[in-house]
């Protein structure tokens, strides 16, 4: 039977926290069904994005309310709500809907993800030390985070109540068992994560707790799973083509630096991200073939979504289709799904490295992958990934948009070779 279920808004967030266990020799697997069959023996650790974090904040909050109950009756002991460590998403209302299907008094948050540069410090959550809201998280054009204190933004999507509180202090955590609600815990190193585990689990179980990928890599520990011998980093093609569809400033930067450093790069025009169905299309045939040649030609490439200098034509074209800001990610999305699965079984296709939640998703869907299985990060939220694809078990690499330094894409391609 599961022991631990993990709830994840998106396709890479639930793939970077199921690989803090999977790293460790321990059963996962991850999902992409709310609805997914928990009765069953598939893995220790079974993580389900419930694709949520798009979804207006009821809508959201009624999907994690369903599936946590579900867990409950299926017996599954823990429950880990899985948040991303830039605060975007609807964590309020999926953190009390978690709460609220527990029937616990209290859920613990650990916001933070200090090795890479996120903590919270006096209740404020900060990115690279600068308060989150300030940050390029602050500026994403589809999901911008609205408060950098933890509780405020708590608080404007749930009447549940949210108390932050210091991380442990000599094995202690002074009133914990006094508040009720969510309880949103400060963390600045891994060992203030481990240290406040270690406290709140002296007080007994911890059926539902929550956080991202930070806290969840001391939960192995702190639940005493059983660990077994984690499988080795198998051989990859050394051929690297990375697909974005992320629009993070971050990513960006790693992509101008991969150029710079001799990757080949080719952006989608705004017809090919945005006409429905284009890549099967006469157009979108007759332009996979110099795709295909350029993956031949060049070792290392990327496809992007960005226009250059800017997204100012794409934003014009989406204009003249009347589309919404919501309904311009579903189909650039899907346009590159569209295009991956078209080229997925190409002699010129190497390893795959796919940025954001959105992108991954779609070129997963494009041919019929539902269920991955992490096997190891290769950096810190860089996750290597296996599945069954026509009977043969391939890998992908996936990466969250705001992760990484800016030679990431090279030095990965590096150690490729």
């Amino acid at each position: 039977m599961t022991f631990l279920l993990i709830i994840a808004d998106d396709f890479t967030g639930a793939l970077d926290t199921g690989v803090q266990f999977a790293a460790c020799g321990i059963s996962t697997k991850v999902v992409v069904d709310p609805e997914t069959d928990l009765s069953g023996d598939r893995a220790q650790v079974l993580v389900v994005d419930t694709e949520t974090r798009h979804l207006p904040a009821g809508e959201a909050r009624s999907v994690v309310l369903r599936l946590a109950v579900r867990a409950r009756k299926a017996g599954i002991p823990y429950i880990y709500k899985k948040t991303d460590s830039a605060l975007r998403g609807n964590i309020g209302a999926e953190l009390a809907a978690v709460l609220e299907a527990s029937g616990e008094e209290r859920l613990p948050f650990f916001p933070a993800f200090p090795q890479t540069g996120r903590i919270t410090r006096g209740g404020i959550h900060y990115v690279d030390g600068i308060p989150v809201t300030e940050s390029p998280f602050g500026r994403d054009p589809f999901e911008p985070v609205q408060s950098s204190v933890v509780t405020e933004l708590i608080a404007g999507q749930t009447g549940t109540p949210a108390t932050s509180l210091p991380a442990a202090f000599a094995g202690s955590i002074p009133g914990y068992t006094d508040q009720k609600g969510i309880l949103v815990f400060d963390a600045e190193t891994p060992e203030d994560l481990m240290e406040t585990g270690r406290a709140l689990f002296q007080t007994g179980p911890v059926p539902v707790m929550a956080g991202c990928a930070g806290f969840a890599a001391a939960l192995p520990r702190l639940l005493g799973l059983d660990t077994g011998t984690p499988c080795p980093l198998p051989r990859l093609d050394p051929r690297l083509l990375v697909v974005c569809g992320s629009v993070n400033p971050i990513t960006l930067a790693q992509l101008d630096a991969a150029e710079q450093s001799g990757f080949a790069r080719l952006r989608l025009t705004p017809e090919q991200k945005l006409s429905p169905g284009y890549w099967k299309t006469d157009a979108g045939q007759a332009s996979l073939p110099a795709i295909e040649a350029m993956l031949a030609e060049h070792p290392r490439c990327i496809i992007e979504t960005n226009d250059s200098g800017g997204n100012g034509p794409t934003a014009a074209y989406a204009k003249e289709l009347g589309l919404s800001l919501e309904e311009l990610r579903i189909r650039i999305a899907g346009a590159l799904g569209e295009l991956v699965g078209s080229l997925f079984t190409s002699p010129a296709l190497g390893t795959l490295l796919l940025t954001g939640g959105d992108t991954l998703l779609q070129c997963m869907n494009s041919v019929g992958v539902r269920e991955l299985e992490p096997a190891c990060e290769l950096e810190r939220g860089v996750v290597l990934a296996r599945f069954t694809y026509k009977g043969c078990t391939r890998h992908v690499i996936t990466k969250s948009g705001g992760f990484g330094n800016r030679e990431l894409l090279l030095e990965l391609a590096d150690r490729l070779c």
